[in-house]
């Protein structure tokens, strides 16, 4: 196996790895390690929403797009999915679709409107 900086090293390790690198705001790093991190642990809600973070400050945002999509599939109410996701595809010019996403997350974070 051909092992690079970016898939070395425990999974703990790698997390604390993407976690530096997106703090130091390097999120393409930070993607870079998540990837091989998601597709080890694909249950665990964490290192994909931060790889979908990473994405999404790095400007892929179909890849953050796609990621968002299988958090919000497997759980629809994860109120951080749906608002990243609703705002990535605000980004992508998607208004209409970004509408709904953004009126359930703000809906499930118990952010109604006064009357």
């Amino acid at each position: 196996m051909d092992m690079t900086y970016y898939d070395h090293g425990t999974p703990a390790e790698r997390w604390e790895r993407a976690r530096m690198f997106f703090d130091a705001k390097d999120y393409a790093a930070a993607a870079r390690v998540l990837g091989g991190l998601v597709e080890e642990v694909p249950e665990q809600t964490g290192p994909r929403l931060l790889l979908a973070r990473s994405y999404y400050h790095s400007a892929q945002l179909r890849r953050a797009e796609a990621e968002l999509r299988v958090l919000v599939e497997r759980d629809p109410v994860e109120h951080y999915a749906r608002l990243m996701l609703g705002r990535t595809l605000e980004r992508q010019g998607r208004h209409e679709e970004a509408g709904s996403h953004l009126r359930i997350a703000s809906a499930l974070a118990g952010d109604f409107e006064q009357v």
